[in-house]
């Protein structure tokens, strides 16, 4: 602009050249000046030219409006509403136009009143105004009219899509590519066309809702090994989860056939018998024995006997006796039943009061076999209630009791599908309710449902119908519900075999969900944790160093054996190594002192000195690899080998103790510690000023063997070097609090 302006100012001809050359972007000539084959360059040259036309306008190098109209007639013609790529171009041309140029709209720019000034002098006519105004508005208008046909294109073939996927549990490859082509389309439409609202102090289009339509995913998008991953990597944890949830007990071996119902069919058939036989022998009674025995004979079989004439009158005594009899017998039997059932309730009452104390695998099989000697179909339903019932704080139990179900399915059917739609029952009581209360009634529910899949008693369609009713009101406590039923039975449901691709679908959604949503930290976490516990990111597999076993022991016997009462033991166990072949690798693990107790580090010395009356070489080299390994620390001064540097301190001035090395040793490396790097270029990276570790690294050479410096020669040196040590210090600025403790 600047260079525009003053080869205006020098050359009269200049600026019709120039507009004219910049309006060929727009309209080219009938040869095709320049065009560029490209259609992203030539809509970025457009962008960069319109910009330059305003700009040129703003400083009167451009002294007429009028030249913008037919730019703007061009970009807002209803034919180029038929091509979608110059669609959105357009769009975007007319939403850089409208924030750069809103005085041409007779709009008014944010924050800038102090230019109002000097747009009112660009005499742009109310007319022109109108005009732009118009325009852009229209053709926002056609646009959003696209928006919205696209939208509803697009939330049919999702629907069309989640029926696919309900039935077969993936897409095929045709119908996943039309659908990722129409949702890239509506999603850069809809990006132009909120851009150009928002220049236009519009508000953007609201899509209407989406129906509780979900996107979908194929399965090659899923891992790298596509969907044949879950042969390779197990459902289950371990092999004790492995057998809790697959391993359950056959009732048949511990419980008689007719207990668990599988003999009634033939009871029955024999009671309908004896109960015929009975009613034919009183049908042959007389009249007045009916009257006698109406207070115990059934309705029924009285109603039968009312055609019965008056016979074998000579038996009527005999008969009579027979009939009181059999009343006594009834009665006896009756109080007998009675009894039964009253034994057989304060049992069952027992049983469902220790079902809260079944806490391991044992305890509930125990009380599985028991229940099936109170089978009932009233038992059954009670036993139903209880399980139904936990504590809504007793998760713990809920794996238990779906063990207990799961066991009792394979002769109990009724008692599974009672449980279920008890508990299905109440997840929509509570989901169509929305108030946020009874969180934890809601995580006991799906939890209990998760529970049930995992044994497969609950169907994979139920647990995901309850999955996509939360995600579908993605807020409150329905993140709680669907992060807990993830944390359930979303692995296994993921490893299946049958429903990956559906997981993984549920899990795509779920991440998509928590990246558009703002959640809070909380349920932020609770969604990635929920994430990662099903689909776990990849990494490789860590490879094992592989050491001969004499390298073991060696380990060993340093690392885990070493102490203050085994130091002899480990001693000899050393001197008996062959010597010419472990030396080399004793001197590497002596300097790994950080891999060890840092209060055992005097028992590597005191190891060192030992061997050395054997071996005159083997101290000299771990004195050498010590001096190295600072002098290396130093010159590194890396953060993650501070650990290191200050155990082999420790370890230097343990020698000193030894008597392997001199003062002379201790007193060079402190010296070396406070000048090394100084006056170079590399002091800053070296030595910063505000990192205080050398200091550390002094303070802690000077506590393990600094009290031996306190006559002579030694006491001169220390002396010395403390008046240095200060100098270095005062150098430092002020000291972090545990380092000033530690110097003083």
């Amino acid at each position: 602009m600047q260079i525009c302006s003053l080869l205006h100012q020098r050359y009269k001809d200049f600026s019709p050249c120039l507009i004219q050359g910049l309006l060929k972007a727009f309209f080219p000539g009938k040869a095709g000046d320049d065009i560029d084959p490209d259609k992203n360059s030539r809509a970025m040259k457009k962008r960069s030219t319109l910009k330059l036309l305003m700009e040129l306008y703003f400083v009167g190098i451009v002294e007429d409006a009028s030249t913008f109209i037919n730019i703007i007639k061009d970009l807002t013609s209803v034919e180029h509403l038929k091509d979608r790529e110059t669609t959105q171009t357009n769009l975007t041309l007319l939403a850089s136009f409208a924030r750069q140029g809103k005085h041409f709209l007779g709009l008014q720019k944010h924050g800038q009143e102090a230019y109002d000034e000097f747009f009112m002098g660009l005499n742009i006519t109310d007319d022109l105004k109108t005009f732009f105004k118009k325009s852009l508005s229209s053709y926002y208008d056609a646009a959003v009219a696209i928006l919205m046909s696209e939208h509803a294109s697009l939330r049919a073939m999702e629907s069309e899509n989640a029926k696919i996927l309900n039935v077969k549990g993936e897409l095929s490859d045709e119908n996943t590519a039309l659908y990722e082509k129409l949702r890239k389309s509506f999603d850069q439409l809809l990006r132009c066309v909120s851009s150009l609202a928002e220049a236009l102090d519009m508000q953007p289009p609201v899509m209407p809702d989406d129906g509780h339509t979900t996107r979908v995913t194929t399965a090659s998008e899923l891992s790298p090994s596509g969907k044949h991953f879950s042969a390779v990597e197990p459902i289950w944890d371990d092999e004790d989860t492995k057998a809790f949830y697959e391993s359950l007990p056959d009732l048949r071996v511990f419980v008689p056939g007719v207990l668990l119902g599988e003999a009634e069919p033939k009871l029955v058939d024999q009671h309908g018998k004896v109960h015929e036989q009975t009613g034919e022998h009183k049908l042959e009674q007389g009249t007045e024995v009916q009257n006698n025995a109406e207070a115990s004979v059934p309705e029924h079989q009285l109603e039968g006997k009312t055609n019965v004439g008056s016979k074998n009158r000579e038996k009527k005594d005999k008969t009579g006796k027979e009939i009181s009899k059999e009343k006594e017998a009834d009665q006896k039997g009756d109080i007998e039943r009675e009894k039964v059932r009253v034994t057989d309730g304060a049992s069952l009452d027992n049983l469902l009061q220790r079902l809260p104390r079944c806490v391991s695998r044992d305890l509930i099989d125990q009380l599985t076999v028991e229940f099936c000697y109170l089978n009932s179909k009233a038992n059954r339903k009670k036993l139903a209630r209880a399980l139904f019932n936990v504590p809504r704080t007793s998760l713990e139990l809920l794996p238990f009791y779906s063990r207990l179900v799961a066991t009792l399915s394979t002769c109990m059917k009724d008692l599974p599908s009672m449980l279920l739609s008890m508990l299905e029952e109440e997840f929509n009581f509570l989901m169509n309710k929305k108030d946020q209360i009874k969180i934890e009634t809601k995580i006991r529910n799906i939890r209990f449902i998760g529970e049930l899949c995992k044994f497969n008693i609950a169907p994979s369609g139920l647990v995901f119908s309850c999955l996509k009713a939360c995600l579908d009101d993605f807020s409150h406590h329905n993140i709680d519900v669907a992060c807990n039923l993830l944390e359930t039975c979303g692995r296994f449901l993921y490893l299946s075999q049958g429903t990956t691709v559906r997981m993984s679908n549920m899990l795509e959604i779920l991440r998509r969900l928590k990246n558009v949503k703002n959640l809070d930290p909380h349920h932020s976490t609770l969604v990635e944790n929920a994430y990662y516990l099903c689909k776990p990111p990849e990494r490789s597999a860590r490879v094992s160093k592989v050491r001969p076993p004499l390298h073991q022991y060696i380990r060993k016997l340093l690392f885990s054996d070493l102490d203050k009462t085994s130091v002899q033991h480990v001693l000899r166990q050393l001197r008996k190594l062959p010597w010419a072949e472990c030396e080399e690798y004793l001197v590497k693990c002596f300097l790994k002192v950080h891999k060890g107790k840092y209060s055992q580090v005097h028992l590597i010395a005191l190891l060192t000195a030992g061997l050395s009356h054997y071996h005159d070489d083997f101290h000299v080299a771990v004195v050498d690899e010590v001096l190295e390994e600072i002098r290396v620390g130093l010159e590194l001064n890396d953060y993650a080998m501070q650990q290191r540097q200050l155990a082999h301190m420790r370890f230097l001035g343990e020698l000193y103790n030894y008597e392997h090395i001199d003062s002379s040793v201790i007193f060079d490396t402190l010296y070396l510690i406070t000048v090394f790097g100084h006056g170079t270029l590399e002091q800053d990276l070296l030595d910063p000023p505000e990192d205080f570790f050398r200091i550390r690294m002094i303070v802690t050479l000077l506590q393990t063997c600094g009290h031996y410096f306190d006559r002579g020669s030694s006491k001169r040196k220390l002396d010395r070097f403390l008046l240095h040590f200060q100098r270095y210090i005062l150098n430092k600025g002020p000291l972090p609090l545990d380092v000033e403790f530690d110097v003083q």
